[in-house]
């Protein structure tokens, strides 16, 4: 097998509310069918989902890396639809900060250094 791209399909709890959160962070939809949009910012790519099952979005994570994680932080901070968001850490290997979409989802928004 030789992997050439991965997507995601993230859940959604209420999937208009979930399509602004992500369109207010950065990402630019495509719509796919009415139960499913493609969202990208660069090169990455997401599926959002019209689906939702709560034991999945509570443990549902992905990482997003940035170049810049000051500026990432003030998009995200000003997002209306967020339901959570931590301050920016400094780790061994990087910066992160946490913020919870509105299906409960984790995105752990990353800048690693050197």
């Amino acid at each position: 097998m030789n992997v050439t791209d991965i997507k995601v399909f993230v859940p959604s709890k209420n999937y208009d509310v979930s399509k602004a959160f992500y369109l207010e962070i950065g990402f630019k939809p495509e719509f796919v069918t009415d139960d499913l949009t493609l969202f990208q910012n660069g090169s990455s790519f997401l599926y959002l989902q019209r689906f939702y099952n709560q034991e999945l979005a509570d443990n549902f994570m992905l990482q997003i890396c940035v170049l810049d994680i000051e500026e990432a932080f003030n998009v995200c901070s000003s997002s209306k639809h967020k339901t959570r968001i931590t301050p920016i850490e400094q780790k061994a290997w990087g910066k992160v900060f946490y913020l919870w979409g509105p299906a409960g989802e984790l995105l752990h928004i990353t800048e690693f250094s050197g």
